[in-house]
């Protein structure tokens, strides 16, 4: 593929006087994971709600490459559409995982709908993949029928993500996936996304706080102030020679005393 997976063209979004990302542009291509960072009240997660389709930016576009019909402007579809691709070829991991799943039905229901929305009809085969997914993240398969809410924060968050993947997405959002979780859980949770990334060669936008998780996770990196897209470039240029003094305070202060 010759043409980028994802871009966006100057998205811009305000609430009320606050500008929350201001003329935001970039490709994202097959394969890559594209990282946000900055502060709380940076505008990742608002511009990540942008290019997912779940907010609509005042000004700015935001085209996807579909793997049938071709470039679509994401926020000119009917929301019929747009839930059938959130659906079907992309995936959206929460920071709480409870916004991700269905909190009263089985582990096992909350991964089969996903395949049932790519048409997978054989109750024998959904369920068996299910259980497939449950060991690839490292829930115990005899837990494949309890609900979400006997399941520990962690054991949510891995279930949210087998609830994304198992429709192997061409395209996943992922907003501070790791958040609340204590580090040990964290240290897990990111093993596992490395793992994925790695084997499904996923393509992703990732909005993060912790450059910790930026490094480990993203191919590119984008840093945001006040709304702005101040720093841009590869992973490890950006952390290892930050140029902006933003980006220099972000790094210093993740380094040891």
């Amino acid at each position: 593929m010759n043409s980028p997976l994802l871009s966006a063209r100057g998205v811009t979004k305000r609430f009320g006087s606050r500008l929350a990302c201001c003329n935001v542009s970039f490709d994202l291509w097959p394969g890559e994971v594209l990282g946000v960072v900055g502060e709380s009240g940076s505008g990742k997660t608002t511009l990540l709600n942008c290019l997912a389709g779940r907010l609509a930016p005042e000004a700015g576009s935001v085209a996807y490459e579909t793997a049938s019909a071709g470039t679509v402007d994401v926020h000119c579809l009917s929301e019929a559409r747009r839930r059938l691709l959130a659906r079907t070829e992309w995936g959206f991991v929460n920071q709480d995982a409870r916004e991700g799943l269905r909190m009263g039905v089985s582990a096992g229901a909350n991964i089969g709908e996903r395949l049932m929305a790519i048409g997978a009809r054989h109750y024998g085969n959904i369920r068996q993949t299910a259980s497939d997914w449950l060991d690839r993240v490292e829930i115990e398969a005899d837990r494949l029928d309890d609900r979400p809410t006997t399941y520990s924060g962690g054991m949510r968050q891995r279930l949210q993500i087998a609830r994304n993947l198992v429709s192997e997405p061409r395209l996943v959002f992922m907003d501070e996936p790791t958040g609340g979780l204590d580090v040990s859980v964290q240290a897990r949770i990111l093993d596992l996304l490395r793992g994925l990334v790695d084997r499904f060669h996923l393509s992703a936008v990732l909005v993060t706080h912790d450059l910790g998780v930026a490094r480990l996770l993203t191919h590119r990196l984008m840093v945001m102030q006040g709304g702005v897209v101040v720093e841009e470039g590869l992973t490890d240029q950006v952390l290892d020679d930050p140029q902006h003094a933003y980006t220099q305070m972000l790094v210093a202060s993740i380094l040891p005393v």
